[in-house]
C-alpha cells in the first residue's frame, strides 16, 4: 500500500507538470521577476492641488486611456462621437499605439436613444477586427455636457 507521504509526492509531481504544461510556473516567475512600472503618459487631472486621475498610463505593453467627452457645441450625438473618437485617436498616436490595436472601448451615453447614431460614426473607426466593447446609458448623463464619452485599452508597439 501506498503511503501518504509517497502519495503527496506524485500528486505534486503531476500538479507542477499540469502547471508548467498550462504556463502557470512561467508566468508566476515573470510577476515575480518583472520589472513593469505603471507610466502617467497623459495630463493628471487634479482637484484642489490633489492628483484626481491619469489621462493615460502604460503598464508594460498596454496603454489605458481615460474617458473622453466632447463638451462643445452643438449639442449632437453624431458631432459629440466624432470628436471623441479624434480625442482617442490622438492620445493613441501620442502613446505608440492606433485604432487598429484597440482591444476594448467603453461607450458611456448620457441618453440611450443616441445609440443608433453613435453607431453610426463609431463603425469601422477600428480596422477589420474591431475591440470588445460595452455600451450603456448613464443615469443622469455624462459628466460635463458631452452626450457620449468614452475610454479604452489599446496594445501598444
Amino acid at each position: 500500500m501506498e503511503s501518504t507521504t509517497t502519495r503527496r509526492a506524485t500528486f505534486k509531481k503531476i500538479g507542477m507538470g499540469l502547471a508548467a504544461l498550462l504556463g502557470v510556473g512561467s508566468v508566476n516567475a515573470m510577476n515575480s521577476k518583472s520589472k513593469l512600472k505603471k507610466e502617467v503618459v497623459g495630463e493628471i487631472v487634479q482637484d484642489q492641488k490633489i492628483p484626481l486621475f491619469s489621462g493615460a498610463v502604460k503598464h508594460g505593453n498596454t496603454l489605458y486611456i481615460a474617458g473622453k467627452g466632447a463638451h462643445v457645441e452643438p449639442y449632437e450625438i453624431k458631432a459629440h462621437t466624432e470628436i471623441v473618437l479624434q480625442e482617442l485617436q490622438k492620445e493613441l498616436e501620442r502613446n505608440g499605439s492606433s485604432m487598429e490595436q484597440v482591444l476594448k472601448v467603453n461607450v458611456y451615453l448620457a441618453d440611450l436613444a443616441d445609440y443608433h447614431g453613435m453607431n453610426e460614426v463609431f463603425r469601422g473607426r477600428f480596422g477589420k477586427n474591431p475591440p470588445v466593447r460595452t455600451t450603456v446609458a448613464t443615469y443622469g448623463g455624462v459628466p460635463g455636457k458631452s452626450l457620449v464619452e468614452m475610454d479604452c485599452i489599446a496594445a501598444v508597439n
